[in-house]
């Protein structure tokens, strides 16, 4: 059995910025164990601008901001990287199992370990759309793997399902290349992505958006010939005769992506219902001592520099950690009331040292309007211009706030 300080299983945005960061605060063995051929994850299949206005003050491509961090820890002494290697299970006392070619069959004791794991596509068999299995059918980010890594277009008359960002970001690019694309229908009468991605994506091409409907049929044999689209009522119900039909050859399903948690839940970890992702504290720590979480495997982002931010603390308490600097005391829950999804971190330590960045998603778009933050006597308001389900807020708690803090404390967002 090996034994490291730090491991940290995936390297992708998440674990390349978490092994900096704790080399950079002190850690000397840090391993990053990556099931595929380079570290980068998703970055590397990114290839449009927009990455890095936060952490870089520039404007880099997906592949150009992975690489900046990747240059960061092949050269340093301090982190170790295994490629091609699979973390097959994680025990709660922080053991792992590993598959590598570089080590053969292996098993790992870490003083810590941070979860970088990354999320995956909701699948068509997880939406449950009737009709045919013909050929055409692909995830977003499948499709954007075929494009923009493999040279390869995967069809000419396309619609896409889901307004997330991924499938936003595909209808440029395949009208770029040369495609047709149909449409993009949305079941929420809100999109899902970023209101930037549905004007550079959508609105300068003149590709519809059909919010308030969803697909409900497909058709065709060995390919896929057509789609139909109907509108849904308020309870997401479809609405009878509404049907509009689209010859396509290609449908692009963007319907979400989930955190990818299995590690998680067979060592024990608490699991947040919403999320989908594990319960922290302010240290981004999970229900198990010494293991953490960051990035998309803890709740799905929609820009990689709060990503980074995020792997950052985890780096950075990680070593705390196993220097034997841990937070005690009370703990209470953040809990997420009218019109807020979720808010991270879930659990903040009574005697919890500084200001505590939290992040948190609402229910459903709004203009001016406040967030409100209530703990017994103590109250916090937050006014916002405006608010979408697409886009994660960031407030931060002062140490001067926690000082009143005596219970949990509950966020709701309210209309002025």
């Amino acid at each position: 059995m090996e034994t490291h300080d730090i491991v940290i299983i995936g390297g992708g945005s998440a674990g390349l910025a978490a092994a900096y960061e704790a080399s950079q605060n002190g850690c000397h063995d840090v391993l990053i164990i990556e099931q595929g051929v380079e570290c980068g994850g998703i970055l590397q299949q990114c290839i449009h601008n927009g990455f890095g206005l936060h952490t870089f003050k520039e404007e880099l491509s997906g592949p150009g901001y992975a690489q900046r961090f990747i240059d960061r820890v092949e050269d340093n002494p301090d982190i170790e990287i295994w490629l091609e290697s699979t973390v097959i299970e994680m025990r709660d006392d922080r053991t792992l199992t590993v598959v590598s070619p570089k080590k053969g069959y292996i098993e790992i004791q870490a003083k810590a370990i941070i979860l970088a794991m990354g999320c995956r596509e909701r699948t068509r068999g997880a939406i449950d759309i009737k009709g045919t299995r013909p050929n055409g059918i692909y995830n977003a980010g499948q499709a954007q793997k075929f494009l923009n890594l493999d040279g390869y277009l995967v069809g000419k008359k396309v619609f896409i399902l889901g307004s997330g960002d991924i499938g936003l970001i595909m209808a440029r690019r395949m009208t770029l290349e040369g495609a047709k694309v149909l449409g993009v229908a949305e079941l929420m009468p809100y999109s899902n992505g970023l209101a930037r991605n549905i004007k550079q994506c959508l609105d300068d091409f003149d590709i519809p958006l059909y919010l308030s409907h969803t697909i409900t049929k497909i058709v065709g044999k060995d390919n896929l010939e057509k789609v139909i689209i109907s509108a849904v009522d308020e309870k997401r119900q479809i609405i009878p005769n509404t049907e509009k039909e689209f010859e396509v050859d290609t449908l692009l399903l963007s319907v979400g992506l989930i955190p990818e948690n299995k590690l998680s839940e067979d060592a024990g970890i608490k699991i947040h219902p919403q999320t989908k992702g594990a319960i922290v504290d302010e240290c981004y720590m999970t229900s198990i001592p010494g293991i953490f979480a960051c990035g998309n495997v803890l709740h799905v982002h929609d820009l990689v520099d709060f990503v980074t931010s995020e792997a950052n603390k985890a780096g950075y308490y990680a070593v705390q950690y196993i220097s034997g600097k841990t937070t005690t005391g009370n703990v209470f829950n953040q809990i997420a009331k009218d019109g807020i999804s979720y808010v991270l971190p879930q659990i903040i330590h009574e005697h919890a040292q500084g200001d505590i960045e939290c992040s948190l998603r609402v229910q459903a778009p709004h203009k001016n309007c406040q967030i409100i933050i209530k703990s017994g006597e103590f109250q916090k308001i937050v006014k916002k211009r405006s608010v979408a389900p697409a886009e994660m807020e960031k407030v931060i708690l002062k140490a001067s706030d926690l000082s009143q803090i005596q219970g949990d404390i509950e966020w709701e967002v309210k209309v002025c």
